[in-house]
């Protein structure tokens, strides 16, 4: 077995560290870039003229009613259009001038709160060459957690969309007395009535003009960053309460993009990246630094408009990995497990020959891939369908934010005929931990620590976990390295309880995470300890076990369990799948709508026996499987309130929002 990371004193405990970064551990890309500013500056340099950011034009835009009567926004979109590194770094420098025109100083926080788009790497970068730390907050933030995010940092500006600025921004710009200018993106409309006295909006392109005058280059002193510079204050998505800011120096982000790029082979100019997840999460953006640094071209997209089945495009038109065709991508379980239950609800529709068919080619692969064996016949034959979903051209996905189900992983392997490394990381370690080797097919394992850091174990006693423990150790897992960041934003209590600088000088970061790390230097997230649960009979619950196990259901879309310490069981929320819930009710003669049925005991029950029988098939003890469930009509998106950005849920917002039903199940109402 070919180990990937060996701890370095031979402790069970660790630190471990990637058997190439033994000796050291890698801070930056190359020598002397070690700023954000100098990384663009470099690439622009490299790759002048090769495309760096791309846009689908919107060609039509119509209202297609449904049969239940609402209405879908859908568009058809044409080619993309590209920016060079070389239109880009004018862009942003152009940007940053006209900011500072229009007061905004080195080292004073700036603002951004944006959709995914061309333009916000544009102002991140006009932030980097300026040495303006940038704020990132959520687009899907509600007005609260926006007031905190801006307040806290005490902006004066702010970068965000017109949609945003109309639907979200505009109705806390009160309670942000700080607030200055607010400059739109968006071209239109070019004049801003009905705002606050004392706060001026501006469109992007009229602020690049402004600091593309030749008299305002002179005026404006460009300061510099230093490595230990602050880059980004990031505000998480708040899976546990208020979101708290992240500050991330230019060196930590520098050393994080470093670890993730060594795990990507061949990585060059000649890469597409499709960027539509949120790049106010640390994922997307050290992606998207990620290719930049290497002269890829990154075209950019929606949940809603990335393939051709997806609610926005019009039917007959094409959705952008489509026209794309990206060669890398990254996403998070949740996008994954539709994807891979909607081709398998397909597979059920198939006649009785196309189904024996694709299930033979299926395990046929997977005995191949097991054995380092590639299957051009049936990649040919019976994939090739499937992995144009995604444009056809996939080399690599990454997978991170989430633990991704084995069930899901082994289908991407499969079906996308593309290896999935599967990452490990958070805000505070700039997204940077482990990712898995690409050629590693084994699943529910999160690879070995990135040459960037080194990871160790501490034991956590009261939820029985020790590095002592066989036959792997077990253990807190505890982050160290240049890509730990420098904390929370003014929040020194938080600092001291969960980072901590060892007598080397070296900083860590504990994640509340628990893990094991396995023989040849690999790691895997078995628990949390906020998700462990001690019912009134002294079991533990692992919720998030509990979780990951159902949600491989095909009737369960999302699943949330519950234990409260009093009780002596566990209870579930669960969104139904809602083809397979009517196709359930068909079946038993239950009539109603999806909201109707959800609201039926009958159908609680009938729910609950096929959850309980998935749950035995996965080896959940007793004790773990939940004894009652309420179904929800409504799925969980951010917009809900009820999950992240990166579709983690928020127990504390969920168990408010079915508090009745908590007692209900409970109190055996």
């Amino acid at each position: 077995m070919l180990a990937k990371a060996r701890p370095l004193l031979g402790r069970p405990e660790g630190p471990y560290r990637a058997v190439n970064a033994a000796k050291r551990l890698e801070t930056s890309l190359h020598p002397g870039v070690d700023t954000l500013d100098k990384m663009f500056e470099y690439a622009a340099t490299r790759f002048p003229h090769r495309d760096c950011l791309g846009t689908r034009e919107v060609i039509s835009e119509e209202d297609e009613r449904q049969d239940n009567g609402k209405v879908f926004k859908k568009v058809v979109l044409g080619e993309y259009r590209w920016l060079s590194y070389k239109e880009v770094l004018t862009a942003a420098s152009q940007l940053g001038s006209g900011l500072a025109s229009l007061g905004q100083r080195p080292k004073n926080t700036i603002a951004i709160f944006c959709e995914t788009r061309a333009e916000w790497i544009i102002a991140a970068q006009a932030c980097f060459l300026y040495n303006f730390p940038l704020v990132t907050l959520y687009s899907t933030l509600g007005g609260p957690a926006i007031a905190h995010g801006l307040n806290e940092s005490q902006v004066s500006h702010i970068i965000t969309s017109r949609e945003l600025l109309e639907t979200r921004l505009k109705a806390i710009l009160i309670e942000v007395p700080r607030l200055q200018h607010i400059i739109v993106v968006d071209n239109t409309p070019t004049s801003w009535p009905g705002y606050p006295r004392g706060i001026s909006v501006h469109n992007m392109a009229a602020v690049q003009k402004l600091g593309a005058k030749p008299e305002n280059g002179l005026c404006v002193c460009v300061c510099q960053p230093l490595p230990s510079d602050i880059a980004v204050i990031m505000y998480t998505s708040g899976s546990t309460g208020i979101p708290k800011g992240v500050m991330i120096s230019h060196s930590n982000i520098i050393a994080g993009i470093t670890g993730m790029a060594e795990r990507i082979p061949n990585l060059c100019e000649e890469d597409t990246y499709i960027g539509y997840l949120p790049l106010a999460h640390v994922l997307e953006l050290s992606a998207e630094l990620v290719c930049v640094a290497h002269g890829c071209r990154i075209g950019y997209s929606s949940p809603q408009t990335l393939a051709d089945q997806s609610t926005k495009i019009k039917k007959g038109s094409k959705g952008d990995t489509s026209v794309l065709q990206p060669t890398l991508m990254a996403a998070v379980p949740e996008i994954m497990d539709r994807i891979y239950k909607n081709v398998m609800t397909k597979v059920e529709e198939m006649n009785c020959v196309q189904r024996t068919l694709f299930i033979l080619a299926y395990n046929y692969k997977l005995e191949q891939l097991a054995k380092g064996y590639s299957t051009p016949l049936c990649d040919k034959l019976v994939f090739k369908k499937v992995r144009s979903l995604l444009g056809g051209q996939t080399r690599v996905l990454l997978s991170g934010g989430a633990p991704l189900s084995a069930a899901t992983q082994r289908f991407m392997n499969v079906c996308f005929c593309c290896p999935v490394g599967q990452g490990y990381g958070l805000t505070e370690t700039c997204g940077a931990g482990t990712i898995s080797e690409l050629w590693d097919y084994s699943t529910g394992r999160v690879g070995g620590p990135l040459v960037c850091c080194e990871i160790k174990l501490k034991d956590w006693v009261e939820g029985g976990y020790r590095s002592t423990d066989k036959p792997h150790p077990r253990g807190e897992i505890l982050v160290g390295g240049p890509n730990v960041t420098m904390g929370y934003y003014r929040n020194e209590a938080k600092n001291q309880e969960d980072f901590f600088v060892d007598e080397n000088g070296q900083r860590w970061f504990c994640t509340g995470d628990i893990g094991e790390f396995h023989q040849d230097g690999c790691l895997k997230i078995i628990d949390r300890k906020k998700d462990l649960v001690k019912l009134q009979a002294g079991e533990y619950v692992s919720l998030g076990k509990v979780e990951a196990m159902l949600k491989n259901c095909p009737l369960v879309d999302n699943i949330c369990a519950y234990a409260n310490s009093d009780e002596t069981y566990v209870i579930g929320f669960v969104v139904p799948n809602q083809k397979q819930l009517l196709a359930l009710a068909d079946q038993y003669g239950i009539r109603g709508s999806c909201e109707q049925l959800c609201n039926t005991k009958a159908m609680e029950e009938l729910v609950l026996k096929i959850i309980t029988e998935a749950a035995l098939a996965a080896q959940l003890e007793r004790f773990e499987i939940p004894r009652k469930i309420c179904l929800s009509p409504e799925p969980w998106t951010p917009e809900t309130g009820l999950v992240t950005d990166a579709f983690k849920l928020k127990r504390k917002e969920l168990k408010t929002r079915y508090q009745d039903d908590i007692e209900r199940m409970y109190g055996g109402k």
